[in-house]
């Protein structure tokens, strides 16, 4: 078997330079134009001699390779590398192999994106390779790989859309109706970037009717539908979105502690084993852990104290206890309490 490395890219160089008919290529030639190709896309990298003739062996194969009419000619003194047949192609040959395992499984790791937009072309194309060209399979990927996919979620339909609005910088009318609103409510909104957060999408930009900066919009059947103000320019994005994104957990930077969003430090506490489960998923991206004596299992990060961030909180359970800021400690206070009504009320 030839190496794997970028070996797909080098069969298709490969193949468009077996198909010359005008000054095919020598042994040395293919390497250079091979390794120049591939330093393109791969930089610093390249194939050695022993790959090339691997890779010749492996067209020439007729049992485990593709069976290609190539041959060494003479032309103009030197000997070259071309097909017999001008109209043969690996294109027209089926999948190796390994070459099926891997159509595969992409497509089943593309099922994983299934609407996002920068992927459904390809996930597209797979599909319908697979149906053209009768691919089977011995084994069912779909009960190996499982993933975390919300298929309640309709906001998907939106995505590919607000997706190009932001590349092509469209400025938009947005016709939003909120769980609480008795009827839509219409404004001029700068799309900038998208952020996904447990499992759904929003979009983040200007709100040129409100003028506010940094709206979001939940990609969600509250937004009803938008269209493109074609004759409107999009005011220049002044965000850091990075920096702005790592002031919080999810999305919202309404705070539940003060009047004006305010980036206080959070210090938890953890029982030991649940320790190690946040250490693995944490809450914040930037979270370190005490070192001093008498404050094992407790870690602290900076962030806005807002919803998303009580939510995850609350999902370690008794397994957690919020240190500071005293404003937070209150607002989980406030919830026990009221699971404790929960319960204590039963009949």
């Amino acid at each position: 078997m030839s190496n794997s490395k970028h070996a797909h890219y080098r069969y298709n160089i490969l193949d468009k330079c077996f198909r010359r008919r005008e000054r095919p290529l020598s042994f040395q030639e293919l390497m250079d134009v091979v390794n120049s190709e591939i330093a393109e896309v791969y930089p610093g990298e390249g194939i050695s001699i022993r790959t090339l003739r691997d890779d010749i062996r492996l067209f020439r194969d007729s049992e485990n390779g593709f069976g290609a009419p190539l041959h060494v000619e003479r032309y103009e003194g030197k000997e070259v590398y071309v097909y017999t047949d001008p109209n043969f192609s690996i294109a027209q040959k089926d999948l190796l192999p390994y070459e099926q395992y891997l159509i595969e499984a992409a497509q089943q790791l593309l099922e994983r994106y299934d609407g996002h937009p920068k992927f459904d072309k390809l996930a597209e194309a797979l599909v319908l390779f697979q149906e053209e060209a009768g691919a089977s399979t011995i084994v069912d990927y779909s009960k190996i790989l499982f993933y975390d996919k919300n298929e309640a979620y309709e906001g998907l339909r939106h995505l590919k859309p607000m997706f190009l609005a932001i590349k092509n910088k469209n400025v938009l009318k947005i016709n939003f109706q909120g769980f609480g609103d008795a009827k839509p409510q219409e404004y001029i909104f700068h799309p900038y970037v998208l952020k996904q957060y447990n499992q759904r999408w929003f979009v983040f930009g200007y709100n040129e009717t409100a003028k506010i900066n940094q709206w979001s919009i939940p990609l969600d059947d509250r937004l009803k539908d938008f269209e493109i103000l074609k004759e409107k320019e999009i005011k220049n994005d002044q965000t850091d979105w990075t920096p702005f994104f790592n002031e919080m957990v999810g999305v919202r930077k309404q705070s539940v502690t003060q009047i004006e969003p305010l980036v206080e430090r959070v210090v938890l506490r953890f029982s030991p084993q649940r320790l190690q489960y946040f250490k693995t998923k944490p809450i914040h991206p930037y979270w370190d852990e005490f070192t001093e004596e008498g404050k094992e299992n407790q870690v602290f990060f900076e962030t806005v104290i807002n919803l998303e961030l009580i939510q995850q909180i609350l999902s370690y359970g008794k397994d957690v206890e919020v240190s500071e800021p005293e404003g937070l400690k209150n607002e989980m206070k406030e919830h026990a309490e009221r699971m404790i009504d929960y319960y204590q009320n039963e009949k």
